[in-house]
């Protein structure tokens, strides 16, 4: 079972510095969880992540339970051990990768009928399966089954899918509780609920407040970052958030640039995931201390310099800019090694870097002179000649 316990509170925003103590170790937050989709952060072995401070990454249950198998890796002494990692897990529940396959899937009251994008099969999840098949699984923190859609949407499919996702949030708990009641597991997952709603305020309080009835140890934010406006997120999360209790985790999930992990921080959050930072870095694309850094571009063909020189991970103490663009001209393995290590390196450290600000009383201080040098425009072309 995971507790959280409440460190320090920025005096001008609600930024919050705690910790969450789970079965598999402390983990300072805030806090950013690389996604290792398939029981792996892509191109990173777990030695290397250990080295990068990471203390929790997150596993998609959807994609491990059509391969290899939910009972492949149960057989094999469950997540921690199939990957070898010892530190803290979070499984999604699946529902936003269902979600994003609008053609493979058909949603009801009683769950997902959906056909696998790798062979085809057809597969039936309820709330109650979800839940079993995260369980068994053996992560720290396991996502109660929601039902996700895509912004701009009616009112009718608002208030439809957050009837939904609290009907199925009431399910989950239900199995929950029913297996931990049969298990004999000595330290088992927490289940977190989730809470949907789209930009509509009313509607969000009403779905919030019904999931906190429900009485889960942690509460996640779905439904955001899926097409509306950055405003629209910020109000949802300013109207909303204050309303969740101190000692429960507030999680983001699905925000990952940086500006927007700083803005949800500022508005109490303390635990965010995205694939947006492996995925850009393996595509050529990096993040540094002054914005985003297109680095297989060819105007860094002859440039000695490093990814990022306020950066200290040893790829920029090691390699020159032109040295890593060359890798990825040429299809080189490492260029994308490299590329993620460094990503993952700055989003470890600019997260550890806000949580000594909220403690130190210099938070405010901390976004202003990050905004003011940081810049998500690419610095340049993003052409690899």
């Amino acid at each position: 079972m995971i507790t959280f316990e409440l460190v320090a509170m920025d005096s001008k925003t609600s930024a919050r510095a705690g910790i969450l103590h789970t079965p598999h170790g402390d983990i300072p937050t805030p806090v950013f969880m690389p996604v290792g989709t398939q029981a792996t952060v892509k191109t990173l072995p777990v030695w290397e992540l250990k080295e990068l401070g990471a203390r929790i990454i997150l596993n998609n249950i959807y994609h491990l339970y059509l391969r290899p198998g939910i009972e492949k890796i149960v057989k094999l002494g469950g997540l921690h051990s199939f990957q070898s990692w010892d530190g803290a897990i979070l499984t999604d529940s699946g529902g936003f990768q269902l979600f994003s396959l609008p053609d493979l899937r058909k949603v009801n009251d009683e769950g997902v009928l959906f056909q696998s994008h790798f062979d085809g099969s057809y597969h039936f999840i309820t709330p109650e399966k979800a839940t079993e098949i995260q369980f068994a699984a053996g992560a720290d923190i396991i996502m109660a089954f929601d039902d996700c859609i895509s912004l701009p949407a009616s009112i009718d499919k608002l208030e439809e899918a957050v009837d939904r996702t609290i009907s199925w949030a009431k399910r989950c708990k239900e199995k929950y509780i029913q297996l931990i009641e049969e298990s004999n597991v000595a330290n088992p997952p927490s289940l977190f609920g989730i809470y949907q709603g789209g930009t509509d305020i009313d509607l969000r309080k009403k779905a919030l407040e019904k999931i906190l009835d429900i009485d889960f140890p942690g509460i996640a934010i779905g439904g955001l970052s899926v097409g509306e406006a950055k405003d629209d997120m910020l109000s949802v999360l300013e109207e909303t958030v204050p309303i969740i209790p101190e000692d429960k985790p507030r999680y983001l999930m699905g925000v990952g640039k940086p500006t927007d992990i700083m803005d949800a921080v500022t508005r109490g959050i303390d635990m965010f995931d995205c694939v947006l930072p492996t995925r850009n870095a393996r595509n050529g694309s990096v993040y540094t201390w002054k914005g985003k850094l297109i680095v297989k571009a060819g105007a860094h063909a002859t440039d000695e310099t490093p990814i990022d020189p306020d950066c200290s991970c040893k790829v920029c103490k090691r390699y020159s800019k032109a040295y890593i663009r060359h890798l990825f001209n040429v299809g080189e393995l490492l260029a994308p090694h490299l590329a993620t290590y460094h990503t993952i390196y700055f989003y470890l450290d600019f997260i550890r870097k806000m949580r000594e600000a909220i403690i130190d009383g210099n938070f405010s201080k901390f976004c202003e002179r990050f905004r003011s040098e940081f810049s998500e425009k690419p610095d340049t072309p993003s052409d690899a000649r």
